[in-house]
């Protein structure tokens, strides 16, 4: 096979990327282990920054997004006991966030690309990439059997954390940063109604817990535990009454429980990879970084990744200029570190770190009561929460 562009990787970045280069006419193959139906049972991320929308509606696939999207103008944190309103509205002059399921995302995308007929190879096996050092990268694979090899322009590497495109990058060519938290966060999904409008952040002597939402029907509910807990010790109703004991009264009292849909563990984690361009191999979403889920910047990072690669692939096919390409990893990086510092910030406010010495708590405890407290701390809250600019 023969293509322009090559995608390794049939999540949203991958899918996305694949949808805005068919839009501009640029041909790609999508190349995925998994199968669709895998890929579409991942349970992740729901809030959309405005930048995150936006993208989406340029790319053709925004209207389901449009009409069942929940806009949010802002977000509480508790503390204490006590709920505190972050107006993101009037605190960013007008911008929101919008809670819609990655699993819709994802959806999306795969429909419009099946509908357009374009090429995507599921449950590829042992695939490979070869040659992005120099003129002719080459991935190779098998599908049902049959040994397939794909040359191309260019690779994106959207295959994540796990994937094959960083690992087969030089040791010595590339650089990891990383920090791993001393906890996990306990999800649990219910066809339940959200017990809030908005989310809510809740800080806790019990530790942390998190009410989020993915429609106006299905909630998501997490808790902070120990990486040393396990998932099939939480029953249902341990779950929900260790919320609600974490939970301020209010809340509490208006929570509506119900049978799990999902129950997972996912550990926490700061991540880096630099540069994200190697020759024409080019790393987009969790290929190339990590944040913790505290932030809602996961996702939202993949697609300014997007953003910038199908830029500079358009720039390249359509002026035969390599600038946007060639600007590509420091771009990326620069909004990279950015959303990784506030994620990191986020995480460090509002979770029990139980082994660190009293010093530290107290200095959290006066980090919280500023930001609570200030106008323009609230300020720098919301402006990274919606979104830095592009």
């Amino acid at each position: 096979m023969r293509t322009q562009v090559l995608i390794v990787g049939a999540g949203p970045s991958g899918l996305l990327l694949g949808q805005l280069l068919h839009r501009a006419g640029i041909d790609t193959v999508i190349v995925e282990r998994q199968s669709g139906e895998h890929v579409l049972s991942r349970i992740r991320a729901g809030v959309l920054e405005q930048g995150t929308a936006e993208l989406m509606n340029e790319a053709g696939v925004g209207a389901r997004m449009q009409a069942e999207g929940l806009v949010h103008d802002g977000f509480a944190l508790a503390v204490d006991g006590v709920r505190h309103r972050i107006d993101l509205r009037a605190l960013t002059g007008g911008r929101t966030v919008l809670v819609y399921g990655q699993t819709e995302v994802t959806r999306d995308l795969m429909t419009a690309r099946a509908a357009a007929d374009l090429p995507t190879l599921y449950e590829a096996a042992d695939v490979c990439i070869e040659g992005f050092d120099g003129d002719h990268p080459v991935a190779r694979c098998t599908v049902r059997g049959e040994a397939i090899e794909i040359t191309a322009d260019f690779i994106a590497g959207c295959d994540g954390f796990h994937g094959v495109c960083r690992a087969s990058v030089p040791a010595d060519a590339i650089r990891l940063f990383e920090k791993v938290y001393p906890f996990g966060w306990l999800g649990l999904l219910s066809d339940t109604p959200p017990v809030s409008d908005e989310l809510i952040y809740s800080r806790h002597a019990r530790g942390f817990s998190l009410c989020s939402m993915r429609s106006a029907t299905r909630s998501r509910y997490y808790l902070q535990v120990p990486l040393t807990e396990r998932v099939e010790d939480w029953s249902d109703t341990r779950f929900w009454d260790e919320l609600r004991a974490r939970l301020d009264p209010q809340t509490a009292s208006a929570l509506v429980t119900g049978p799990s849909l999902e129950k997972s563990i996912a550990p926490l984690r700061s991540f880096v990879a630099e540069p994200m361009r190697f020759g024409r191999l080019f790393l987009a979403g969790d290929a190339a970084h990590i944040v913790p889920p505290t932030g809602a910047k996961g996702l939202n990072l993949a697609a300014s990744d997007v953003r910038y690669l199908s830029q500079a692939l358009i720039e390249h096919y359509r002026e035969r200029s390599d600038a946007g390409l060639d600007h590509y990893s420091a771009r990326c990086l620069s909004r990279v570190w950015k959303a990784e510092r506030f994620s990191w910030w986020l995480t460090s406010l509002m979770h029990n770190f139980d082994q660190e010495p009293a010093f530290q708590a107290r200095l959290q405890s006066a980090e919280l009561d500023y930001v609570l407290g200030s106008q323009a701390a609230r300020q720098v809250l919301a402006e990274n929460y919606v979104g830095l600019p592009l």
